[in-house]
């Protein structure tokens, strides 16, 4: 794909799914939003005699499509691991410390907020993400002005946080645990990795079949189903000295459209529709709402951009030395746009209707401040260095 398209596709994404958000949040506090709930009131089921999962469409795009995102997401790392930019020890070690620290700091922020309210504090990984499309999409509004060296460092630094998101979603969003059903995902993972180190089996439809059973166990056992997507994307071939025609990157490429113009916006909407017709400004001031705002737009860009200047003071980090100190705290600021990833955790976290609508707020308040101050302050120092 050459680098216009590629533009043009980051900056289409960011919009639609803003677009997504808005539309949601228009209808849902209109007339319509009797059609906008039927969301949660909907019910669909798949499955074969007692083997049947049962959700409504909100879980589905959730559970369903999001596992879709997660296998794309899982891809992008494979690749950019096997032969990318983080085939590079110094490209590994030096954004996963920034990262790890960007995560940290807006965790703990969350948590001092919410400490003394125990059935809140399950939200503390709300504010630790970085959404790759939205923050791509604002770099891509700025064209040319932009480094791609600035670029590449909020790539790296959002892949690192999608992987702490999927280690985190693993380990701390996992619901009572039924061994046989992960036992049967395990199994079909299994059968994956045979198929790619024993048969060297290349069509990705068979890893795809084996990834929808490992899919359908994995949500059956009580752990998220979105990890199922991840396993099957590091299960498929990747095969570097041919690269274009590698199972990863053609299922990759065929995926990127879905992704970007259906199923991204489609998630967006179901979840960004905040319903204001109880709200209270009082709601800006709750400690799950504070917490999040707080963490997306003080706690990363105090996490990423202090973490960058250290390394760039002790000579470890080439990436960050060739960037001005503005750019560095641009960076630290697009990096607390979490809105994707952010809202994601939020549904897990908690399921009651009020809480999420704070949640909501904060993600769409942090996410926009972080947003917009992070594009007028890269735009500045663009600016300057020409």
């Amino acid at each position: 794909m050459s680098n216009s398209n590629s533009t043009k596709q980051e900056i289409l994404g960011g919009l639609l799914l803003f677009v997504a958000a808005i539309s949601a949040i228009i209808i849902n506090n209109s007339s319509f939003s009797s059609y906008y709930s039927i969301l949660e009131s909907m019910h669909a089921s798949i499955g074969i005699g007692d083997f049947r999962i049962n959700k409504n469409l909100l879980h589905w795009i959730n559970d369903g499509l999001m596992a879709i995102y997660f296998l794309y997401i899982g891809l992008e790392i494979k690749r950019e691991i096997s032969s990318g930019i983080l085939s590079k020890p110094s490209n590994l070690i030096n954004p996963a410390i920034v990262a790890m620290i960007g995560l940290a700091i807006p965790s703990l922020t969350y948590f001092l907020i919410n400490i003394n309210h125990t059935n809140l504090l399950s939200g503390w990984a709300i504010p630790s993400a970085t959404d790759i499309a939205f923050s791509l999409g604002i770099l891509a509004l700025l064209g040319s002005k932009i480094s791609p060296k600035l670029k590449l460092l909020v790539v790296t630094i959002a892949i690192f946080d999608d992987i702490a998101a999927i280690i985190i979603i693993a380990v701390f969003y996992t619901a009572d645990l039924s061994i046989l059903s992960l036992s049967l995902s395990l199994f079909f993972i299994l059968l994956m990795i045979i198929c790619n180190i024993f048969f060297n089996v290349k069509r990705t439809s068979i890893y795809l079949v084996l990834g929808f059973f490992a899919w359908a166990c994995t949500i059956k056992s009580g752990v998220h189903g979105t990890l199922a997507g991840v396993a099957t994307a590091l299960c498929i071939p990747f095969h570097s000295n041919t690269e274009e025609k590698s199972p990863v990157k053609l299922l990759e490429d065929a995926l990127t459209p879905w992704i970007i113009y259906f199923i991204l916006p489609l998630f967006a909407f179901a979840n960004a529709g905040i319903n204001f017709s109880s709200f209270h400004i009082s709601m800006l001031l709750e400690p799950v709402t504070i917490g999040i705002i707080l963490g997306l737009f003080i706690g990363k860009q105090i996490g990423i951009f202090f973490s960058l200047l250290i390394l760039r003071k002790i000579s470890i980090f080439d990436m960050a030395k060739e960037l001005s100190l503005l750019q560095l705290y641009g960076i630290g600021l697009i990096c607390g746009v979490g809105f994707t990833m952010s809202l994601f955790i939020g549904t897990l976290a908690f399921d009651d209707n009020y809480t999420l609508n704070l949640v909501k707020l904060g993600v769409l308040v942090g996410s926009i401040l972080s947003g917009t101050i992070g594009y007028i302050i890269l735009r500045i120092a663009s600016n300057k260095s020409n």
